[in-house]
Parts: C-alpha cells; structure tokens; sequence
C-alpha cells in the first residue's frame, strides 16, 4: 500500500513534514506558515546539553512542537507518541499506515542510508513522514532530501531508536481529524503570540536573554578553553545556526516570510515591516556567521575576533528585542491580545 503524498521540499524538516501531512488533508499549507502557526522560532545557549562534547545552542523549539502547535492552532485532532519497544513502535506504525493515513516521525540521521555522506552525522531531531509500506519496504517522504526514498523494516527501526542526545525513541505523529473549515487568521496570531512569549522569557539561558548570555560565552572563549578548542565551539555554533535543520541564520528568513504570509491572511501591511525587520536581524546572524567562519579559518583582520563577534550578537539580541517589543505592541493594539 502507497498513499497519495504530495512531497514538498522544505528548509528545515519538522515543517516541511507538517506541511505534507496537512497538505494530505486539503488543509492549504505551506513551509512558512507551518513554521509560523506552529510556534517554531526559539533560541538557547545550553551548557549543561552536549552535543559532540561540546554545549548545544538551539535555534528552534523542542522536536515535535511545530506539529503539535499548528494543528492545536488550526483546531486539528492528532496524536503523538514514544514507544519503549522497538517493535510494538513498528506494529502501530503498520496498524496506523493501513488506515490510510500518513505518519510524520521523529528519526535520528546518522543510519538513514539517502542521507548525503557529509550530512550523516548524531543528530536526532531530524523528522520525514512515511506513507505506505509493501512487506518489509516503507516509503518515505524526506522534505530535505529530494527523491522517492525506501528503507527497510531494519532499517527503520534503526533510525527510530538512536543512542544520543535528544534520542527519539520511536516517536511518531498523525492526523485523526480536520475540522470543516480553519480560522487561518486566528491561528496566524496565537503562532506570533507564543513566539513572543518564549523569545521573551526571565530565563537567562532563551530568548533575547540567551543571546546576550551567548555573547558572554563567546568573548570568553579564548582565553578560557584555548586558541583551538574556542575554534571548536565557535565551529559547531555555526553549524547549529546554518545548517542543522535551519534553512539558514536560525529560521529567521523562514520567519520573515511567515510575517510576509501573517500580511495578506490578516491584510495588515504592517506584517511587511515585520517582514523587512526579521529579514535584518537574520542579515546580521549571516554576518555572524561569515565572520565566524573566518575566524575558524584563521583569516586575520580586526573584523573577526572573537570580542568582535560577541559585539554582533549584542546587537543582535537588541534587534530581536525591538522586534518582539514592536510585535507585542501591535497585538496589543490592533488585535486585543
């Protein structure tokens, strides 16, 4: 058996597996709006989370929210679950599957075999839905990884069940019921509400706050870990930010164009100042980037130390305060909220 799926490429995963299973359903969707509704810009410095030895610095909310939050905000019925047994996970995912209905999981990337070579590495929090399987064959729909993909029932099973950080331990997710109609522009609104709140929390450690906090950090690598561990740490936080998962720049682009989508579902063109704002900050996140990837690479000039990278993330955590003071206050005003 084989459904019908419709397989739309995304920058980052979890959406672009939202988007498919919605999509399955008639429900208009699409990468940014998922991503949107669904709550999913986050930021936070972790040292006491390792990754590679190294501490992890997130720039999205926890595996499995984008999916939960977007149909808690469209008003859809679903289900999510772990499973301690590896094979019982895979029996429910069979039962699930012969119902018709598509199945979005949470896998880890290092054993999945369409995987390019350079980005197999242990990571698990990537997502892919499954819709359909003939005996031991399972179909896959990868929104990063372009193509008609198979893996076998072993093979599955392996990605479901990696060792490690963030271990996904069979987690998978679906579709019970749509409602008749969606209020787009109300759940356009709780997604910018919730992204507010947890970009504006007193934690030290998330948000504006964890950016300031990851400055700190930053300035202080050199001398407190060394010329070529500092390079180590400063080397996977880029990695965290443009490439794991992120479309680029932390999901900021991908967050503009939700601010881009928020304008004409509410026709309110002050979402396209949001629009041009959130494209600024991640225009100063990619400088961070470029001038961090020199660093690493040990080109010289004044531009690229590691004080001067500090600075570019103050400024950036002012930037992203501006804009959810800005955003909260628009709310507010025009929308009671």
């Amino acid at each position: 058996m084989k459904l019908e799926l419709d397989s739309q490429l995304s920058a980052h995963c979890e959406s672009g597996a939202t988007t498919n299973l919605l999509n399955f359903y008639k429900i208009q969707m699409n990468e940014p709006l998922a991503f949107g509704i669904g709550a999913g810009m986050y930021f936070g410095h972790l040292p006491f989370l390792k990754m590679n030895y190294m501490p992890v610095t997130t720039f999205r909310a926890l595996p499995g929210l984008v999916f939960v939050r977007t149909c808690k905000h469209l008003g859809i019925k679903y289900f999510r679950k772990g499973f301690k047994d590896p094979e019982q996970s895979m029996i429910e995912l069979d039962k699930v599957l012969e119902t018709g209905t598509p199945v979005g999981m949470q896998v880890g990337v290092y054993n999945l075999p369409f995987f390019p070579a350079e980005y197999r590495m242990h990571y698990n929090m990537h997502n892919m839905v499954i819709y359909g399987h003939e005996g031991d064959k399972y179909y896959v729909a990868d929104s990063v990884v372009a193509g008609e993909h198979t893996l076998t029932r072993e093979e599955l099973k392996r990605v479901r069940y990696p060792k490690g950080a963030f271990s996904p331990k069979g987690k998978m997710y679906y579709v019970i019921s749509v409602p008749e109609t969606v209020d787009y522009k109300a759940a356009v609104l709780k997604g910018i509400k919730k992204v507010i709140f947890e970009m504006t929390p007193p934690f030290w450690m998330v948000g504006v706050r964890g950016i300031r906090f990851l400055s700190r950090k930053v300035r202080s690598w050199p001398k407190k870990l060394g010329v070529k561990m500092a390079s180590r740490y400063l080397g996977q936080l880029i990695l965290m930010q443009e490439e794991i998962g992120t479309g680029g720049c932390g999901y900021r682009f991908i967050f503009a164009a939700y601010m881009s989508e928020a304008a004409k579902i509410l026709d309110d063109p002050k979402f396209i100042e949001f629009a041009k704002q959130v494209n600024d900050i991640a225009s100063k996140w990619r400088e961070f980037s470029y001038q961090g990837a020199r660093n690493c690479k040990e080109r010289s000039g004044p531009e690229i130390t590691y004080d001067a990278l500090a600075d570019i993330l103050l400024e950036v955590a002012d930037k992203e305060a501006q804009l959810y003071k800005d955003l909260k206050s628009h709310l507010r005003t025009h929308y009671n909220m």
